[in-house]
């Protein structure tokens, strides 16, 4: 009696009837895939879902209400409530008829109601819109950026960009009339997979391509301000940091979309790119916030009034006065008028900090002792 191959739990079929077809046999690793997949890609759109819904709160309840207006807070309020539909309704079709066991198997879709149709053509057209908001908020932000570039240069740079993202448009808005029309005909996506495929490499192109741009000018600036001894860090800084972002993290998802096999992984692209901007925005607003708050002199200014040229890096070579003294209304006393025409600096306790904060520059924290100082003393000698 020949040997009977060992049996595999783990892999048994089992048999689907149909009202007026053949009988449909399905393995378990079938079904596991069907169930790994749209458990994998609901959490990758309810992540989404999640992230576009906060950072939505965040940007209305801390932009400034002067700040409301503008052309790139509504861009981007726009651009992320788009995005939080667009997921809500990704997640709505994983668990509404078309991914019913039976209906995905037996490709029936008789029990879907026509607003679940609705709900995948809406899909299309809010990603198309999605895009067009975030190429539109890149645009203006590369004007923004290299407006102090010269006209020839400016005109270049953005005849690219309206290129560009032209382009990305273009194809996503094929890529919508084209997936609209499967979806209502319930034809298989397979035959537009390169156009899929295009669509998701020209995206990603025209967002490099605006990162690049104005993480390029924005180093380039930072760059001079670093000469000009103005290294603090500040909203340029913020800015650049955050164009990084945008450029890298985008584009390695978009490129593991090729290699790594899980589902729609380029959908985190849009996502990505419109919550990194708003993002940027608000540390940017929130780093000036607190540098009118804590006000931080220009590390050059000891080469512009110090007598022995240096760049100010040593506070103990300065010779040139801090401050002028057609400025000073009083002397102070009898004895500090006489010690002010040689040194100013004499005057300076630098150990005695007691208006400055710890992270205010330490000459700017100097000048603001010394005015507080002498505006004290001169109204001791008025009362006097």
């Amino acid at each position: 009696m020949a040997n009977t191959p060992a049996f595999d739990p783990f892999s048994q079929s089992f048999t689907l009837l149909t009202p007026n077809g053949p009988p449909i046999n399905i393995t378990i690793p079938e079904l596991d895939e069907f169930i790994l997949y749209s458990v994998q890609i609901s959490i990758n759109y309810a992540a989404q879902l999640g992230a576009s819904l906060l950072f939505l709160v965040v940007l209305l309840l801390l932009t400034k209400s002067e700040k409301k207006k503008s052309p790139v807070f509504i861009i981007n309020s726009v651009a992320l409530l788009l995005n939080l539909l667009r997921t809500l309704l990704q997640c709505l079709y994983f668990t509404g008829p078309f991914s019913e066991t039976y209906a995905y198997f037996s490709l029936d879709y008789s029990r879907v109601s026509t607003s679940d149709y609705a709900n995948q053509v809406a899909i299309t057209v809010l990603t198309l819109l999605l895009l067009i908001c975030a190429e539109l908020s890149l645009l203006l932000q590369v004007h923004v950026v290299c407006i102090t570039l010269r006209q020839i240069f400016q005109r270049l740079i953005f005849a690219l960009s309206i290129i560009i993202a032209g382009l990305a448009v273009s194809f996503r808005l094929t890529f919508c009339i084209e997936n609209a029309k499967c979806i209502l005909a319930l034809k298989s996506l397979f035959p537009l997979e390169w156009l899929a495929s295009a669509t998701n490499i020209v995206t990603s192109i025209s967002i490099c391509w605006f990162c690049a741009v104005f993480v390029i000018k924005l180093g380039f600036a930072l760059n001079q301000r670093k000469k000009l001894g103005m290294g603090t860090f500040g909203p340029m800084r913020i800015i650049f940091i955050m164009g990084c972002q945008t450029l890298i993290i985008p584009a390695i998802f978009s490129i593991l979309e090729y290699f790594v096999p899980l589902p729609s992984m380029d959908s985190n692209v849009l996502s990505l790119v419109v919550i990194f901007l708003p993002l940027s925005s608000l540390w940017a607003s929130a780093s000036i916030d607190n540098g009118k708050r804590y006000p931080a002199q220009p590390k050059f200014h000891g080469k512009l009034l110090g007598s022995d040229g240096s760049d100010g890096s040593d506070r103990s070579a300065v010779t040139g006065p801090l401050v002028d003294e057609k400025f000073l209304i009083e002397p102070s006393s009898p004895s500090a008028s006489a010690t002010s025409k040689t040194s100013h600096l004499s005057l300076v306790d630098p150990t005695n900090a007691t208006h400055g904060c710890v992270d205010v520059d330490l000459e700017a924290q100097r000048l603001a002792e010394f005015g507080d100082q002498r505006r004290h003393q001169g109204r001791l000698d008025f009362e006097s």
